[in-house]
């Protein structure tokens, strides 16, 4: 199990070396999501807790770190 994860960890990373902006690119995906969501959706869970806006700003900035790392 431990082997399998190194391994994904190691063609993630690789994956992502060559492509430092794109998971910058996706979180502001989810942000333009929750934003045009907000219009569109009735008022529910979703809608409310603004999850798309959570998550792209956490992908985001952890996309704007991994770069700088990589």
């Amino acid at each position: 199990m431990l082997n399998w994860f190194s391994k994904f960890l190691d063609r993630l990373s690789e994956y992502l070396a060559h492509r430092k902006g794109l998971l910058p690119l996706i979180g502001l995906l989810f942000i333009l999501l929750n934003l045009i969501l907000q219009f569109l959706l009735p008022p529910g869970w979703v809608r409310d807790s603004h999850l798309f806006l959570h998550i792209g700003v956490i992908l985001a900035i952890f996309g704007l770190m991994l770069a700088w790392a990589l």
